[in-house]
C-alpha cells in the first residue's frame, strides 16, 4: 500500500471555456468538481494504475464533506482526519483555444494543535502499514513549518521511504530528515537551492539531505540526481492541455519506481510519459493512457556528467 498525505486538501473546480477573456463576463462550458490536493491526485493516478493506495490528511466543513463523498465515489480509500475549519476550494480555468490554464487557490483552514496531534496519531497507524508514503502540497495555517520533517522521521521508524513534493520552508525543513526522494519544479528548485540550473540545483539539494532529487522542467522533461548518477529525460514533443496534476502523476510514477527498484532511466521515462499524459487529460488526477503508451517509446534519456558536491544556499 502507498500512503499519500494531503494536509491542505481541496475541492477542485475546473471550468472549461472556449476562450478566457479577462475583465469581461465569461460563459463556462463544462464544469467538474472533485476532491483534490497534490497527494489526492497522486492516489488517483496510483489507483488508476491498479495499485493499492490510501489517502490521509485533514478535511473539514461542508467542503470537507464533499471531498469525503467524492473520494468514496471514486473508489479511493480515505482516512482524512476531521477538523473544525473549512476545507479550501481551488478553481482551474481552462482556455481551450490557447491550451492554457489559470489557477486560483484558496488559502485553506486554520488547524488547531489538538487537530494536528490527532492527525499524527492516525498517521502513525497508517504509515506502519505502507510500502512508501507521499507527502505533498502546501501546509495549512496552524500546522508546524517542520511538519514534513516530522512525518518523514516517523515514517523512518517503520523503515518506510518518504517522497516529498513541497516548496519553500516546508521543503527545506524536510531535507533535514533525508527523504528518499523530492520532486520540485524548476521555480521551487531555484528558490530552495539558489541555482537556476536544474542539474546544479538538484545536486545542491541532494547535498542538503535528499537521497534523490527529480526536478521538473515542465514540457522540457525532467532531471534526476541520485546516488547512482544523474540523467535528463525529454519528451519528443510539447503537449497542450491542463498542466494541473502533471507533477502529481510524475510523483506517482517515481514512487512506484522507488518501491519496485527499477533503474533510474526507466523511472524517468515512466514519470515523463505519465506527466505528459496527465496534461492531455481534462482533470487533475487523470491521464490519457494512449498518450502515455506512445510516449514511453519515444522519450529520450541521457546521462549527465557528475558535478562537484554542492550545498543549498
Amino acid at each position: 500500500m502507498i500512503l499519500t498525505v494531503t494536509l491542505n486538501a481541496a475541492l477542485d473546480l475546473t471550468y472549461h471555456l472556449d476562450r478566457l477573456r479577462p475583465h469581461a463576463s465569461n460563459r463556462v462550458g463544462a464544469v467538474a468538481a472533485r476532491a483534490g490536493g497534490k497527494g489526492i491526485n497522486v492516489s488517483r493516478v496510483l489507483h488508476a494504475l491498479g495499485h493499492e493506495t490510501v489517502v490521509t490528511g485533514l478535511a473539514g466543513g461542508l467542503t470537507g464533506t464533499a471531498v469525503h463523498r467524492e473520494l468514496t465515489a471514486a473508489g479511493l480509500t480515505n482516512n482524512l482526519v476531521p477538523i473544525g475549519g473549512e476545507t479550501r476550494r481551488t478553481v482551474a480555468v481552462v482556455d481551450e483555444q490557447l491550451g492554457d490554464t489559470t489557477i486560483l487557490l484558496e488559502p485553506g483552514p486554520v488547524v488547531t494543535a489538538d487537530e494536528w496531534t490527532q492527525f499524527l496519531y492516525q498517521y502513525d497507524k497508517l504509515v506502519a502499514q505502507a510500502a512508501a508514503v507521499v507527502l505533498a502540497g502546501s501546509l495549512p495555517v496552524g500546522v508546524p513549518a517542520n511538519a514534513y520533517a516530522e512525518l518523514i522521521r516517523r515514517a523512518r521508524v517503520h523503515h518506510v521511504p518518504a517522497v516529498l513534493d513541497a516548496d519553500g520552508q516546508a521543503l527545506r525543513a524536510g531535507l533535514s530528515e533525508a527523504p528518499a526522494l523530492i520532486k520540485p519544479n524548476a521555480s521551487e528548485l531555484a528558490a530552495a537551492s539558489g541555482s537556476s540550473d536544474l542539474h546544479a540545483g538538484a545536486a545542491a539539494l541532494r547535498a542538503a539531505g535528499a537521497q534523490a532529487v527529480v526536478a521538473s522542467a515542465g514540457p522540457d522533461g525532467m532531471i534526476a540526481c541520485a546516488l547512482q548518477g544523474s540523467w535528463r529525460a525529454r519528451p519528443p514533443q510539447h503537449l497542450a492541455g491542463n498542466p494541473t496534476g502533471a507533477g502529481d502523476a510524475a510523483v506517482a510514477a517515481l514512487t512506484l519506481g522507488l518501491i519496485q527498484g527499477t533503474p533510474w532511466p526507466v523511472r524517468l521515462t515512466e514519470a515523463v510519459a505519465l506527466s505528459a499524459a496527465a496534461v492531455a487529460a481534462p482533470l487533475a488526477g487523470d491521464f490519457d493512457a494512449t498518450i502515455r503508451r506512445k510516449l514511453r517509446e519515444a522519450i529520450t534519456v541521457e546521462p549527465l556528467p557528475a558535478l562537484k558536491r554542492q550545498t543549498a544556499s
